[in-house]
């Protein structure tokens, strides 16, 4: 097993500390948080708490970041420099200067990292990801309640940026052109924003991202030639339409049949994956570890989390 100490103890560092626990992949050690009163919280007295980030780095093999993004560089180029290998919450770090000498800190120690875009382990996500095949237009929507934990970013690297990392990591194409416009409504920094992703093979992504919401959403749409894919990341459902031609030997006596401006028949037909029933945030860590013991790239490597991170600023600095 590989051993793994976690750094923060707040809502989602409780969360990683309990199913690193749980896991059969990785052997927890223990965590590490500055805060007295977080450290003194019934829940983390059963975790071995560490007196510095010096001390947790050197007893683990993975460090698992899950603190303030402020405090992300810092801490993961400590670790780096150890020689450990880095798994940090989505936004990797406040800047894209930070993010891309991470990589580099990364690949020079010969160590691998992995970002917490939880999304891309998302069961419903994967159960539809072979039939994203060339979307051409995608709309997204993140929606929440007003929550202050968070709000120390824009609801563009809080939120949003889940979506721009799915939607870069199934369009194969350079960006062409960005329009965004967001409005901060009690924040400081925008609550609610949207952006336009116009790419160089045609495909347009439209995203909209609110923290002040009366009810949460998190709904994708993606459309491609002969098929239409919905995906509501929180309720894990899917629906897959797809049609394809119908000739004389295939029509179908049940199908649902459907005749284009051309006058060409196409079939209609419904697809329903399987969606495993799974934790996405113990399925990320015990990926990072099976990654390391095969010494392979993650699935969201550091250099995702670091191009997912510059597209979330060339929207906030569209938004001004």
């Amino acid at each position: 097993m590989i051993k793994i100490g976690v750094f923060g103890a707040g809502h989602l560092g409780k969360t990683h500390l309990k199913l690193a626990e749980a896991s059969k992949e990785l052997d927890l050690i223990g965590f590490y948080d500055p805060n007295p009163e977080t450290v003194s919280v019934d829940s983390t007295k059963k975790y071995k708490t560490f007196e510095s980030p010096e001390a947790l780095i050197e007893a683990v093999d993975i460090v698992d970041i899950v603190t303030p993004t402020s405090s992300h560089f810092e801490l993961a180029k400590k670790a780096i420099q150890a020689k450990k290998h880095v798994f940090i919450e989505k936004p990797l770090t406040n800047t894209v200067k930070e993010a891309n000498n991470l990589v580099e800190f990364a690949k020079a120690e010969g160590v691998l990292g992995q970002v917490g875009h939880v999304e891309r382990f998302n069961p419903a996500y994967q159960a539809v990801l072979p039939s994203l095949t060339n979307p051409k237009f995608i709309e997204t929507h993140r929606l929440s309640e007003f929550n202050p934990r968070g709000t120390d970013v824009s609801v563009v690297l809080d939120l949003m940026i889940h979506d721009i990392d799915i939607v870069l990591s199934v369009v194969d194409s350079p960006i062409k052109n960005i329009h965004a416009s967001g409005v901060a409504v009690i924040s400081e920094t925008p609550d609610i924003s949207n952006a336009r992703i116009e790419f160089k093979n045609g495909c347009v992504a439209n995203f909209t991202a609110s923290r002040i919401s009366l009810k949460k959403m998190r709904k994708s749409r993606f459309f491609q030639k002969n098929a239409y894919i919905a995906l509501d990341f929180l309720t894990k459902q899917v629906e897959v339409v797809k049609m394809k031609d119908v000739g004389q030997d295939t029509k179908e006596d049940l199908a649902l049949l459907l005749t284009n401006a051309e006058g060409e028949k196409k079939q209609i037909y419904f697809e329903n994956p399987t969606i495993e029933n799974t934790n996405p945030i113990q399925e990320e860590l015990e990926h990072f570890a099976n990654c390391i013991q095969a010494n392979k790239t993650p699935r969201v490597s550091l250099r995702d989390g670091a191009r997912a991170l510059e597209v979330a600023h060339q929207i906030i600095d569209k938004i001004g």
